[in-house]
């Protein structure tokens, strides 16, 4: 099954574990990428899609199992860091992708990135974060507040709607607009997708980055981080840190952007992730 944004780059799905697996995609030859997201959609890397296909490679925004316009429902289980790369893993092998591939990051999907680097879940090529979730800089306070039977049990569909609004908008900062809320806050309509989003606060835990240190600090493969200097929550000063312990990362800065800055500076960060996904 293919659609065909407005944009020119198709949404399409494939099969996996007996689920829709629905992802953004320029089909065409050349080296993958993968592009996860974490507690939003594949929507935050939709500025970029194009331009990295321009560059020849094949972007895949893959939407996480019960999110986006994925099919199937996360559990506390299935929504842990370990877990989720493990289904990115079996999504690759359903697209059929072998060998070494380049593995891009954002938010909670940064954790998922670094887990499958250290663990081998896929021979990662090249690895890029984007406003990642870091050390113990998570889960945050408006993701946090969820967590537990009771943050679960007491939370009507108003309750999650109004604090993903409140989040994204924060999120977008200057790039907020009502269309541009609106089209992030779509899946949340579903019931469905806000329990896999209730169920990936529930697992959010900072210990499976934590763990990756050690390995991260002896790890040769290339990293780059791209951060937006106003998020809140996954600062800057966290970058910092991972850029000095962390051996071959570069970090590159965006001014004036918040949590999503693939929104802010587009044409930048995607000229920043072909030039180190292509080195």
């Amino acid at each position: 099954m293919s659609e065909t944004t407005e944009t020119g780059v198709s949404r399409t799905t494939v099969q996996v574990d007996g689920e829709t697996a629905s992802y953004l995609t320029v089909e065409q030859d050349g080296p993958a990428v993968l592009l996860l997201h974490g507690t939003y959609w594949s929507r935050v890397w939709l500025p970029v899609l194009g331009r990295l296909a321009e560059a020849g490679l094949r972007p895949l925004a893959v939407d996480l199992p019960g999110l986006g316009r994925s099919g199937g429902e996360l559990t506390l289980e299935t929504a842990t860091v370990p877990a989720l790369a493990d289904w990115v893993a079996r999504f690759a092998s359903a697209l059929k992708i072998s060998g070494p591939v380049a593995v891009a990051g954002h938010d909670i999907g940064g954790a998922v990135a670094q887990h499958l680097l250290v663990h081998d879940r896929l021979e990662v090529s090249r690895l890029a974060l984007v406003n990642s979730v870091t050390y113990d800089s998570w889960p945050a306070p408006h993701v946090a507040r969820f967590r537990g039977p009771g943050g679960v049990a007491g939370a009507t569909a108003d309750d999650v709607l109004a604090a993903r609004r409140q989040a994204v908008t924060a999120a977008l900062g200057g790039a907020a607009t009502e269309q541009r809320i609106a089209d992030y806050l779509d899946p949340w309509t579903d019931s469905r997708v806000r329990r896999s989003w209730m169920a990936m606060a529930g697992a959010a835990d900072s210990r499976y980055t934590l763990e990756l240190v050690p390995a991260l600090r002896r790890s040769t493969t290339p990293k780059l981080l791209i951060w937006g200097e106003d998020d809140p929550f996954e600062t800057v000063e966290y970058a910092e840190r991972f850029t000095s312990e962390i051996p071959r990362t570069t970090l590159i800065r965006i001014p004036d952007a918040g949590h999503i800055p693939t929104e802010n500076a587009p044409g930048r960060i995607a000229r920043a992730l072909v030039g180190s996904l292509t080195a």
